[in-house]
């Protein structure tokens, strides 16, 4: 938990598939209050931020994938009685396990972005969310 001018670093996965019926979103509940949202955490130090964004992927939704590089954008989030920044990286999912490491903490959906949107409280990911289609040029 090391502050960066005063705010922590944290990266995010956005977890997407494209399938027959459209463009899907992987949300996930946090632990503490059950809020549906994206996998994300501290940046590890001997990791990059999309790879500690992946990293997050696998323990917090089961989720295998290729990760993008670039971040979609960024967005700040209380917590520990600071800021933290938050980069969200795009990880087009290659495998959902039916079990992973915090399978028992979280809850996991597949859904469209539109239900994404209803799902998810914090206005900053909604504005991600808002970003991504054409992020992706769809």
């Amino acid at each position: 938990m090391t502050p960066v001018e005063g705010r922590y670093q944290h990266s995010a996965a956005l977890p997407y598939l494209i399938q027959p019926d459209g463009l899907k979103v992987v949300l996930i509940t946090s632990r503490k209050r059950g809020r549906w949202i994206i996998p994300k955490g501290e940046i590890e130090p001997d990791l990059t931020a999309w790879d500690s964004a992946a990293k997050e992927a696998w323990e917090e939704a089961g989720i295998e994938g290729l990760i993008a590089t670039e971040p979609l954008g960024t967005y700040a989030h209380q917590k520990w009685g600071s800021t933290c920044t938050v980069q969200v990286f795009p990880l087009v999912v290659t495998q959902l396990h039916r079990a992973w490491q915090e399978d028992h903490e979280r809850e996991r959906r597949v859904v469209s972005v539109a239900k994404a949107y209803k799902l998810v409280e914090m206005k900053s990911l909604r504005k991600m969310l808002g970003k991504f289609e054409k992020w992706l040029n769809l």
